[in-house]
């Protein structure tokens, strides 16, 4: 397989990712695999030289990153 069809492939799998992402409803489950398609864009953005498709899916995944983490401490300071 040709270096630029894997490349393809890296970003429809992204897509895919991102859009069953949407379709999840705990939100859990829609951050975590939301952030793993942005993760993905922005590799593909970075290896097409698509520096905002690289740079706004980053943001984005730190944005889910950010709410995951807070999801965890509020449940582990429910525990408490």
């Amino acid at each position: 397989m040709e270096y630029s069809n894997v490349i393809e492939m890296l970003g429809y799998l992204a897509s895919v990712i991102i859009a069953v992402s949407f379709m999840m409803k705990d939100i859990i489950k829609l951050r975590c695999l939301n952030c793993t398609g942005c993760l993905l864009f922005s590799l593909y953005g970075v290896l097409i030289d698509a520096w905002p498709v690289a740079a706004m899916n980053g943001f984005i995944a730190l944005v889910n990153l950010y709410h995951l983490f807070k999801i965890y401490l509020r449940k582990r300071d429910s525990l408490k």
